[in-house]
C-alpha cells in the first residue's frame, strides 16, 4: 500500500480528471424523460428554424420598394394560413405574429407605427430597414447544420430546441450509478435518536444532496463497518457501482481500514492527500472500473472537496463536454492574511462585486454554518500569504440563491 504523500492542488485536479475510465453505455429516451441527461451524439438540424418566412409581430407586410407610400390592404394573413403572392402595385398584407409571409413581401411594419387613412389605405413610414420584423426561413438554424453537440447536457432550453425539430427520442449516456458511504460506528441516521456520545451522519446526506444539485443520482450505502475484515466484505459488494464516495477513515490520524479494505478489493490510488486547507485527507483512485473518491471526515471539508474535485470528474465521466467551473473576477472587500506553502480554500459571499470572507476566515473544517452563509470560494496559490483590500481576485461560485440573483439585478 502506497505511503501517504500529498500532491499539489493542481496535480490533484489533473490526476482526478485523467483517471482511466470508460464513458457509460447509451440509451434512447423519450424527450420528456431526458432532462439532465447528456447527449451521446451530435444532433443535426432536421427542419429549418423557422421553417418558413414569418412575421415577428402583428403589422403590415409589404415590398420594401413601397416604403413611405400609402398602401391599400389586399388581404389578412393569420398564423397557420398559407397565402399565395398577390400584391399588385402599392398594396400590402395585414399580417399577424407567426404567420407565413408570401414571397412578394420582404418587410413588416408594426401596426402602431402606421396611420390609416379614411379610405383604408395605410401610411407606411419611410425610415425602415429592409427585412424589418421578418424572420427568414432557416435564419436561426438551417437544415443539415449542427444543432447540438455531443456532450451537451439536456436542459429546458435544449428540450425546446429538440421539440422544434420534431425529435421525440434522443440517445444519451445513462446516468452513473453512485453510492455514498460514511465511516464511523458512532454515526446515526437523521431519523434515529443520538446519545451525547453519538453524532448524526451529516456527510452522506449533504453529499448526496450536493450531487443531486449537479444532476447526479446517488444512493445511500450506509456506514462502512469499523473493522478491516467486515470492511473488505462490504466493499466487495460495491463493484457494480460506477462511483463510490466515502468520507472519513483515510487520514493519518485515523484507523486506515477503509484504504486497506479498498486495496484488498483491487483499489489503486491516484493520489492520497492534497496540499490544501481545509481537506488534506482526500483520496482518489480506481477499484477496477469503479471510481473511488474518499473525502475528509469533517463536514465542511468533505462538502468543499466533493464540489471542487468530484463534481468535475463525474461530469467528465458522464460525457459532458464542459466539466469544470468558470471563475468570476471580483475585488477583496477586506485584506486577508493566509498561510503560504499550501493552497487555501476560503469561504465567503459575493455582494456588490466584492468578496466578503466568512467570519474573517476564522472557522473550522468541522463546521456547517459557513457553507450556509457562503456562495463563493476563493482559492489561493501556495505562494500567497496576503491579499490586500481592493485586490482583483478570481472566485468560484458554488451556490446561487434566487434572492441573491434578484439583488444583483437590482444593483
Amino acid at each position: 500500500m502506497a505511503e501517504f504523500s500529498s500532491v499539489s492542488f493542481d496535480e490533484a485536479i489533473k490526476r482526478s480528471l485523467n483517471l482511466d475510465f470508460e464513458l457509460p453505455s447509451t440509451v434512447w429516451l423519450p424527450l420528456m424523460n431526458a432532462l439532465g441527461y447528456v447527449l451521446s451524439n451530435d444532433v443535426l438540424c432536421q427542419k429549418n428554424l423557422p421553417s418558413y418566412n414569418n412575421a415577428a409581430m402583428d403589422g403590415y407586410a409589404f415590398c420594401y420598394a413601397n416604403k413611405g407610400k400609402k398602401l391599400s390592404i389586399t388581404g389578412r394573413i393569420l398564423a397557420g394560413e398559407s397565402v399565395d403572392s398577390s400584391l399588385v402595385g402599392e398594396q400590402c398584407y395585414k399580417i399577424m405574429t407567426g404567420a407565413k409571409v408570401p414571397d412578394d413581401a420582404d418587410t413588416i411594419v408594426p401596426f402602431e407605427e402606421c396611420t390609416v387613412e379614411s379610405d383604408g389605405r395605410v401610411n407606411i413610414p419611410f425610415d425602415l430597414k429592409k427585412g424589418n420584423a421578418l424572420r427568414l426561413r432557416g435564419e436561426e438554424k438551417a437544415q443539415g447544420t449542427l444543432l447540438l453537440k455531443k456532450g451537451e447536457c439536456i436542459d429546458a432550453s435544449t428540450v425546446a430546441l429538440l421539440a422544434s425539430q420534431g425529435i421525440g427520442y434522443v440517445e444519451v449516456y445513462r446516468k452513473l450509478r453512485v453510492v455514498v458511504l460514511s465511516t464511523g460506528d458512532e454515526l446515526k441516521k437523521p431519523w434515529e435518536k443520538a446519545s451525547e456520545d453519538e453524532i448524526y451522519d451529516i456527510n452522506a446526506f449533504a453529499l448526496i444532496a450536493l450531487l443531486k444539485e449537479h444532476g447526479f443520482e446517488a444512493e445511500y450505502g450506509g456506514v462502512v463497518p469499523d473493522n478491516e475484515e467486515a470492511a473488505i466484505a462490504y466493499f466487495k459488494t460495491m463493484h457494480s457501482y460506477d462511483v463510490i464516495v466515502s468520507s472519513g477513515g483515510v487520514s493519518m490520524g485515523e484507523a486506515d481500514f477503509v484504504e486497506k479494505a479498498l486495496h484488498v478489493n483491487g483499489f489503486v490510488a491516484s493520489f492520497h492527500g492534497v496540499n490544501i486547507k481545509p481537506g488534506k485527507p482526500t483520496m482518489f483512485g480506481m477499484m477496477g472500473s469503479t471510481l473511488v473518491a474518499s473525502m475528509p471526515g469533517n463536514p465542511l471539508a468533505a462538502f468543499i472537496n466533493t464540489f471542487l474535485f468530484l463534481i468535475p470528474v463525474l461530469k467528465k465521466r458522464s460525457g459532458h463536454n464542459q466539466y469544470y467551473f468558470g471563475l468570476t473576477m471580483v475585488t477583496m472587500q477586506k485584506p486577508l492574511q493566509v498561510k503560504a506553502g499550501r493552497v487555501n480554500i476560503i469561504l465567503g459571499h459575493i455582494k456588490d462585486n466584492q468578496f466578503h470572507t466568512f467570519g474573517e476566515n476564522r472557522y473550522g473544517s468541522g463546521m456547517i454554518t459557513p457553507l450556509l452563509h457562503s456562495n463563493a470560494l476563493l482559492i489561493t496559490d501556495e505562494k500567497t500569504d496576503f491579499i490586500e483590500e481592493g485586490a482583483h481576485i478570481h472566485v468560484l461560485f458554488f451556490k446561487t440563491r434566487f434572492s441573491e440573483t434578484i439583488e444583483h439585478l437590482k444593483n
